[in-house]
């Protein structure tokens, strides 16, 4: 029998504090949110390993350490709206829920959308709107948003997303082009322009929808 409590005590202590995660917020919300219940049954028992976990379809719960150190660094308020991009099963959306004021959770695969509803509500998870839809286009009906989390690698950030941000708002993904090694990116909405930065070395299952396009050959 897994003791998953002690085990999500490990994850904050040994994967996240250490990797320059300070917002007290933010650990307390990895703390309490049970990793395990947005995985499948049978990933359970390595739901709080330092990797990716699979959820099926290709996708992934992003590894904590990760997940976590982006959301450090996009400085989320309890006054903030955040739009997560590629919701997967909920687990970042359920994580946000306790650090925002309010969280819409982007999600096209209808099975995944079905677990997060079911994982959410079983939570009781208040403040997050889940709705359905393709993830490169984002969800501006809601918008526009203090952040936007792509939940998942992305070949590139679309211009239709970085749109949907307040001026000053930030974008947080992992950006894999295949050419550069991957890394976590934070994209600022300033002056009408969009600029970026780099942020740390990172690896994770690109989304649906941001694939890099192949090359054109004679």
């Amino acid at each position: 029998m897994v003791d998953y409590a002690a085990a999500r005590y490990n994850m904050v202590e040994s994967q996240i504090k250490p990797n320059k995660v300070t917002d007290i917020a933010l650990t307390d919300a990895m703390m309490a949110v049970p990793r395990e219940r947005f995985v499948p049954p049978d990933r359970r028992g390595v739901a709080y390993v330092d990797q990716d976990v699979a959820i099926g379809g290709g996708r992934v719960v992003m590894e904590p350490r990760i997940l976590a150190r982006m959301l450090n660094d996009a400085a989320i308020g309890p006054d903030s709206r955040v739009l997560v991009v590629g919701a997967g099963t909920g687990y970042s959306a359920a994580i946000l829920a306790r650090l925002a004021a309010k969280v819409v959770a982007l999600e096209q695969d209808k099975a995944q959308l079905a677990a997060a509803r079911a994982a959410l509500a079983d939570l009781g998870v208040h403040g997050v709107a889940l709705v359905e839809g393709p993830l490169a286009a984002g969800w501006p009906a809601e918008g526009p948003y203090d952040v936007i989390l792509v939940d998942g690698a992305v070949s590139a950030v679309p211009a239709a997303l970085t749109a949907q941000l307040v001026p000053g708002g930030r974008l947080l993904t992992v950006v894999d082009d295949g050419d550069r090694v991957a890394r976590a990116m934070m994209f600022t909405a300033i002056d009408g322009t969009v600029s970026q930065r780099p942020l740390f070395d990172a690896a994770t299952a690109t989304l649906p929808g941001f694939e890099r396009k192949p090359a054109f050959q004679f």
